[in-house]
C-alpha cells in the first residue's frame, strides 16, 4: 500500500517522507511523530503484511548471525551443575555487562514458544517522556527481533532490527531452564528500554490471563480489530513501564 501511494500520489508520499524526517526522533504519544503514525496507518493497514522478513538480516547493525550458547557458555562444564548454580553463573556474568539477560523456567518458555509459532509477531509499547513509541517484535526461530513501528511503515521488510533477544533451549529438558541474552543498537535503545520490551514478551506470551494473550491473537489474525492503545493499557496495568534494575529481565 505504501508503494501504491508512492505511484499514485508521489507528491503526497514525498510530503509524508519529509514530515517523517522532521519528527523521526521525537517521542511517540501526544507528538508530531504520533500524528505521522496515525496518518500512515490510513494507508498501511494491516501492519503484519510487511514484517515477514523482519529478523532475517541479523548482520546489520553489528548483530551476530547464528549466535550460539557455546559462544557464551561452556555447556559441557555446566552440565554437572544444578539449574540454580547455572542461573547464578549466568546472572553474575551478565550483571557486569551493558545488556539484557534472563533465566526462563522451562514451562514458561514452552508456553511462549508454542504461542510464538501461532502468533509470531506483536506490537509493543515503549514508554517515552511524552507518550509511547511502538515497536514490532517478530520471532525468527528462537530469536526475537524488534524494530520501531515507524521504520516498519516506511521501510517495510528492509527495516533493520534494533534489538534481538536470543533464547537458548539447550538446557531446557535436562535442567528445566532456558537462557536468554540480547544485542541492541545503542543508537536507538539503552538497556532499560530494551529490558522493558523483553519484559513485555513474557507479559503477553507467557500470561495466564486470556484477555492479555487475546491481544496477541488479534494482532496476528484479526489485525483490522487491533487497537494500539489496548497494549498501552495492559502495560500500564502491569507496571512494567516503570524503570527496573538495569539488565535483568523481571521474573514476574
Amino acid at each position: 500500500k505504501i508503494q501504491e501511494l508512492r505511484r499514485s500520489s508521489p507528491d503526497v508520499f514525498e510530503s509524508r517522507m519529509e514530515k517523517r524526517n522532521e519528527v523521526k526522533k521525537q517521542p511517540l504519544g501526544y507528538s508530531k511523530q504520533g500524528e505521522f503514525v496515525r496518518c500512515m496507518e490510513e494507508k498501511a493497514r494491516p501492519i503484519s503484511f510487511v514484517i515477514k522478513g523482519l529478523g532475517t538480516r541479523t548482520s546489520k547493525g553489528g548483530f551476530t548471525k547464528h549466535k550460539t550458547l557455546d559462544s557464551i557458555l561452556n555447556v559441557e562444564m555446566v552440565k554437572g551443575k544444578s539449574a540454580e548454580e547455572i542461573k547464578q553463573i549466568w546472572n553474575q556474568y551478565f550483571a557486569a555487562k551493558d545488556t539484557v539477560y534472563a533465566v526462563i523456567p522451562a514451562e514458561k518458555f514452552d508456553l511462549m514458544w508454542k504461542r510464538a509459532q501461532k502468533c509470531p509477531s506483536f506490537l509493543y509499547a515503549l514508554p517515552r517522556k511524552e507518550g509511547y513509541e511502538f515497536f514490532v517484535g517478530q520471532w525468527s526461530g528462537a530469536e526475537l527481533h524488534f524494530t520501531s513501528l515507524i521504520n516498519i511503515q516506511t521501510q517495510g521488510e528492509t527495516a533493520p532490527s534494533q534489538l534481538v533477544l536470543y533464547h537458548y533451549p539447550e538446557l531446557q529438558k535436562e535442567k528445566g531452564i532456558v537462557l536468554m541474552t540480547a544485542e541492541m543498537d545503542s543508537k536507538f535503545l539503552v538497556v532499560h528500554e530494551a529490558q522493558c520490551l523483553a519484559n513485555q514478551v513474557q507479559l503477553f506470551y507467557a500470561t495466564d490471563r486470556s484477555e492479555t494473550y487475546e491481544l496477541v491473537e488479534t494482532f496476528n489474525h484479526r489485525s483490522n480489530e487491533f487497537k494500539y492503545m489496548s497494549v498501552v493499557a495492559e502495560l500500564e496495568q502491569s507496571g512494567l513501564g516503570r524503570e527496573l534494575k538495569p539488565g535483568q529481565v523481571s521474573e514476574k
